[in-house]
């Protein structure tokens, strides 16, 4: 796993393809940079179109030679003199066929499983415990609204009724008024 992580932790993102470098690649394989190089540019046909292999541009270069600080790494290996092979999945692949050794038959299913591993996260990464709550409590939320909304129109309607019982009551007690009003007797007054 830690092995994954470390593959993992080499590939870049660069004109929107996943790749890793060749002297990071190299350095895995145990080999010189100069030499995967010669060895890719023997076997040319074999890495034809961007979707393979690619070397970067001047820009591209420097802004991988820079720090966030704008100035030069200092160490060996950081500011390149050749601008550097960038391999996609695919290119790495084809690396196993012109590297034939058995240390490069191994790193390859390393690195073409850590591609893999990428990959599966980015179609359905692990949903972790905040985004989970969070979820949650949006839903809540949401019923919650529900809930005073269906309360309110009780309310409205409650209002009405309560309104229309005291407007009958009012009725009520007026006709009552005039039936309790003193009648005038009939019949003989003395």
């Amino acid at each position: 796993m830690e092995e994954l992580q470390v593959i993992q932790s080499k590939i870049y993102e660069i004109r929107g393809y996943k790749v890793m470098l060749d002297f990071d690649l190299a350095e895995m394989y145990q080999v010189e940079t100069k030499r995967l190089k010669e060895a890719v540019r023997r076997n040319m046909e074999r890495f034809e179109g961007e979707d393979f292999m690619f070397e970067l541009s001047k820009e591209e270069v420097i802004e991988l030679s820079r720090s966030q600080f704008a100035t030069l790494n200092k160490g060996r290996g950081y500011n390149f003199k050749y601008a550097p092979f960038a391999f996609t999945e695919f290119g790495v692949a084809m690396l196993s066929g012109v590297l034939n050794s058995k240390l490069a038959i191994e790193t390859n299913r390393s690195i073409i499983r850590a591609f893999v591993a990428m990959r599966q996260l980015m179609i359905s990464p692990p949903i972790d415990k905040f985004t989970l709550l969070q979820n949650e409590v949006k839903e809540l939320k949401e019923y919650i609204e529900e809930v005073f909304a269906d309360y309110n129109d009780i309310n409205d309607d409650t209002r009405m009724q309560l309104e229309l019982i005291n407007q009958t009551l009012a009725e009520l007690q007026s006709k009552k008024n005039l039936i309790d009003k003193p009648r005038p007797k009939i019949g003989f007054v003395k």
